[in-house]
């Protein structure tokens, strides 16, 4: 068997913990354990990728057995792949502020109980709670010599309620994530605002559609710059011809003084103490004043593509690493939110995020308001529902009129090649001139 030319091992092993509460019941709540390795080697040509249950690496004969296996797969595969050196390193996870495995499953079903019961408004009929928790060992080492070991640990919970009136429903959500610490305790407010939101939304007006002046609030903006630059950004789809920002670095392809970045290093839902590939994380600045500089990349795609830095390879627990965002967001400018009221004049104002879609090779997208409300002269006025916005990826870019000073994170998880993982996006309030807006009223 020819020797690898480079191997890479990555154990993770821990535990997740669930709660779910549906209505007033606790329909489970339990904590479940993994242990799963990943060995990637490379042969003459490709990857040979072996993914494995509580694989032992501790001793170097069972390190070469698992190595061999892989490079038997490596031997079949296709197109030859390089690797671009990359500095490796590891940053420390930030400090907990309570460990949630300090707290019991009663003490944490009780808790996330009294957020659910919070939402549970009069007009509302359904409430559901949930309540995640895992803390993940990670071991990493390679055929270079380099190894490193980090814990971290990821919680959260989010909370629905669902209005109904004379056959209408509408729906209100919130969440919370965090690595920096147990966060349910005292988080009622979180729960009435869900209820409260369903239920005002029940006597909101349908939005009109139209080309019109939009604010987006930090967090649709957020979502923005995470699924229509930040996945047309990732090395692998501009690889692949999938992105719009192909062959497009140096050049303008949004407003002056719009900066977008993604930043691994940040103690946000995103943070990695070091990327799948143990290589080093640090900020990227995909566009600076309007400018293209960067895309997100691997080793892999930073050799064939370039015009970037390695450190944006992520993974599920036992999945090979995609490169992937982590921590997406536009950088503040300098407008107040009352100043780019004031602009906007009258249009809308859409706030929140409930789903959509974008096509990053097309370079267009479509993405659902949670809800909205009316902007007239200047100022927020009726609340309104049912409203969306859509577009093409660089010409919205270049709609950006003002960047607000009040950036803010919103977490979540993203899904990419059958992979989930853990990631933030966020922005100030934001000022589109002629956005694109959907809705269904007269």
């Amino acid at each position: 068997m020819a020797e690898p030319r480079y191997y890479d091992i990555r154990c993770v092993r821990g535990e997740v913990t669930h709660i779910d509460i549906d209505n007033g019941v606790v329909e489970s709540a339990g904590i479940s354990y993994f242990d799963r390795t990943v060995v990637r080697a490379l042969g003459r040509r490709g990857w040979g990728i072996l993914t494995l249950d509580r694989a032992d690496v501790d001793s170097s004969g069972r390190i070469g057995e698992l190595v061999d296996a892989a490079m038997h797969l490596a031997a079949i595969t296709g197109d030859r792949v390089d690797l671009a050196p990359a500095p490796h390193g590891i940053l420390p996870p930030p400090p907990l502020r309570e460990d949630p495995r300090d707290v019991d499953l009663e003490e944490k079903t009780r808790l996330l109980g009294e957020i659910e019961a919070a939402a549970r408004l009069p007009g509302v009929a359904n409430t559901r709670a949930r309540y995640t928790e895992s803390i993940d060992t990670v071991r990493f080492l390679d055929s270079s010599g380099n190894e490193g070991s980090y814990e971290i640990v990821r919680s959260g919970f989010s909370v629905l309620a669902v209005a109904v009136r004379n056959g209408v429903m509408q729906m209100g959500s919130e969440r919370d994530h965090a690595i920096t610490g147990f966060n349910l305790r005292g988080r009622q407010d979180l729960g009435r605002k869900a209820g409260e939101t369903a239920v005002a939304l029940l006597d909101a007006k349908l939005a009109k559609g139209g080309a019109i002046a939009a604010v987006l609030d930090p967090e649709l903006a957020g979502v923005f710059a995470h699924e229509a630059v930040g996945h047309a950004s990732e090395g692998d789809h501009v690889r692949e011809g999938a992105s719009v920002l192909k062959g497009k670095i140096g050049e303008r392809i949004g407003a002056e003084g719009l900066a977008i970045v993604d930043d691994p290093s940040l103690p946000e839902f995103g943070f990695d103490p070091m990327d799948a590939e143990g290589v080093a994380v640090q900020r990227t600045e995909i566009i600076r004043d309007g400018v293209l500089r960067a895309f997100l990349h691997n080793r892999e795609t930073l050799a064939s593509v370039g015009d970037g830095v390695a450190g944006h390879a992520r993974s599920e627990h036992g999945a090979p690493p995609l490169v992937r965002m982590s921590n997406t967001f536009i950088e503040n400018g300098d407008a107040t939110f009352d100043e780019i009221l004031a602009e906007c004049g009258d249009g809308v104002m859409l706030i929140g995020s409930r789903g959509g879609q974008v096509d990053p090779g097309r370079g267009v997208f479509q993405f659902n308001a949670r809800y909205g409300y009316l902007i007239e002269g200047g100022e927020r006025t009726q609340m309104v529902r049912d409203v969306s916005l859509s577009g093409e990826i660089l010409s919205t870019l270049h709609r950006i009129a003002l960047i607000g000073n009040d950036r803010r994170m919103h977490p979540g998880f993203c899904g990419k090649g059958g992979q989930s993982v853990p990631v933030s996006d966020g922005a100030p309030h934001i000022l589109l001139e002629n956005a694109t807006v959907g809705g269904r009223g007269t």
